[in-house]
Order: C-alpha cells, then sequence, then structure tokens
C-alpha cells in the first residue's frame, strides 16, 4: 500500500513552490498574452506556390521582432500571421505585407482584420466567470453526489493545476489566446473526472473498512485506483502529444492539454486526497469538542 498522506507536507511544499515561482514571473513579466486579449493585426496570405515558413518569418521578425505569431493553415497553402497591436502601425504592417508578395510574387493577400484591446478585455472577463462558474457548479455537484469535504478538497485541487499551468506559461512566456482558455475549461472537466473516481474509491472503502483509520482509507482508495488513474492519463497523453506533433494547426490547444493533464493526474492523487484527509480530520475534531 502506497503511503500518499504521511507525505502530504512534501507534496504540498512542492506545489506551493512552484505555484510561489509562478506567481513572482507573473507579477514582474506577467503572461504573454497573444492578440487576441491585447488586440493586434490577424492577416492571412495566400502562397500559390512552394515556400519554406522560415524564410517568411525572415521578414516579419525584421519588421515585428519577437511580437508576432505565425502559423500554416489550409494544408500548408496559406500563412497566417497575427502581429501585436502595439509592434506595428497599419503602415509598416502594410509594407511587410509588401515585402512579403515582393519575394513570394505568387502570394496574395486574402485576409486582413484589426481586433480592439477592448474586445481582449471582455474576453479576458467573460473567462474568468466562465472558470468561477464551473467551479461552482462542480462543488455543489460533488458536494451533493459525496459530501461537501470532497467537493472543497476537489476544488482546491483544480485551482492547483490551474495555476500550475499558468506557471509554466508565466515562465517560459509562451503566448496565451483564447484557445488556452478552452483548454483550461477542458483541463478542469478532466482532472475532476480523475479526482472523483478516487473519492469514489475512499467512499466505498469506508464502508468497508469501518475500524481503519482516514489515513489508511484513503492510502488504500488512491493504492487501488492508482494503475486507472496513470494507465488513462497516459494514454491521453500519447494522442494529445501525437496531435501536437502531426497537428501543427491547434498547437495552441494541444500543448496546455498536455500540460494541464498531467497536472491534474498529479493533483487528483497528491492534493486533492490529502486535503479531504486534513478536512475530515478537522471536522472530526470539531465534532469531538462540540460532545464535550
Amino acid at each position: 500500500m502506497l503511503k500518499i498522506v504521511e507525505k502530504t507536507k512534501i507534496f504540498f511544499a512542492v506545489s506551493l513552490f512552484v505555484i510561489l515561482i509562478g506567481m513572482g514571473f507573473l507579477a514582474t513579466k506577467g503572461l504573454n498574452l497573444g492578440i487576441d486579449f491585447k488586440g493586434g493585426t490577424a492577416i492571412t496570405i495566400k502562397m500559390n506556390q512552394q515556400f519554406v515558413k522560415a524564410d517568411v518569418d525572415k521578414i516579419i521578425d525584421k519588421h515585428a521582432k519577437g511580437e508576432y505569431l505565425s502559423k500554416t493553415i489550409n494544408e500548408g497553402k496559406e500563412l497566417e500571421i497575427t502581429v501585436k497591436s502595439d509592434a506595428l502601425s497599419p503602415l509598416e504592417i502594410g509594407t511587410m505585407v509588401k515585402e512579403i508578395k515582393t519575394q513570394f510574387k505568387s502570394s496574395e493577400l486574402i485576409e486582413q482584420n484589426t481586433i480592439g484591446a477592448s474586445i481582449g478585455s471582455e474576453l479576458k472577463s467573460k473567462a474568468v466567470v466562465a472558470l468561477i462558474v464551473a467551479m461552482i457548479c462542480m462543488l455543489v455537484y460533488v458536494g451533493f453526489r459525496f459530501e461537501f469535504n470532497f467537493g472543497v478538497a476537489a476544488i482546491i485541487s483544480l485551482v492547483h493545476d490551474i495555476l500550475i499551468v499558468v506557471t509554466i506559461y508565466a515562465v517560459t512566456q509562451i503566448p496565451v489566446n483564447a484557445t488556452f482558455i478552452a483548454a483550461i475549461l477542458t483541463v478542469v472537466g478532466y482532472s475532476i473526472n480523475d479526482t472523483i473516481v478516487i473519492f469514489d474509491r475512499i467512499r466505498e472503502n469506508q464502508k468497508i473498512m469501518r475500524k481503519s483509520s482516514i489515513e489508511e482509507i484513503t492510502n488504500t482508495s488512491i493504492t487501488q485506483t492508482m494503475a486507472r488513474s496513470v494507465n488513462t492519463v497516459a494514454t491521453v497523453l500519447i494522442c494529445v502529444i501525437s496531435v501536437y506533433i502531426f497537428v501543427p494547426s491547434i498547437r495552441d490547444l494541444s500543448l496546455p492539454l498536455i500540460f494541464g493533464i498531467a497536472v491534474g493526474c498529479y493533483s487528483s492523487i497528491f492534493i486533492a486526497s490529502p486535503f479531504w484527509v486534513l478536512f475530515k480530520k478537522r471536522n472530526s475534531k470539531a465534532t469531538s469538542k462540540t460532545r464535550a
């Protein structure tokens, strides 16, 4: 039987250390917000010829160094360029596009859209609301389906997952866009499912192991579900990593999913369950004092 609960302080300390690093980077550097949040210009160019993306990136980088994203779309026939709002003026963007068309003579500008910063601000507020609503609904469901302690432990675990993924993005300065929000919500839904599996086994073992301690019941439940959790996550990660490697157009979605699913598995085992033990023991002590 695995001794998970006995090492709670170690797991909590590791997670807290990582999150504090993330908070430090957020306070100093912040997240590298993409065009969806900061506003900017999205350009789609149809190349109409064989081309090497790196050659186009050299031209873009000369005008908007480090302040853009580019990716091939439509089976590599088109190039999508996003330039942050404060990187280039409309005139400079026009000069950049003209240079691309000069070097790649068959290319043509298909679309050019400007996204205002106010839209990005609205997107951020809606994303926060969506996360809060999702958390409340999950708390209600888990609390009703199991018990309130399970619900609170699950929500803490989900917040932990979000903070760890945000930490990774803050430290690495990987651009954050609208698909990141979709990925976070997906991770939250996947992680709660993994956590419920363990909680369900804990509830079952509480009925079977009546003479055992809370710690022993929890350790037994985690041990019994460990193989299932790891195998399921490994299978999903293989699929998502394959998508990341072979489908570059949706890497903005698959990359945070890779981080989030892995962290979600960790938190379900080493964060959510130990927190439930802490809450359960605290409630038991409070009940004992009340009776005394």
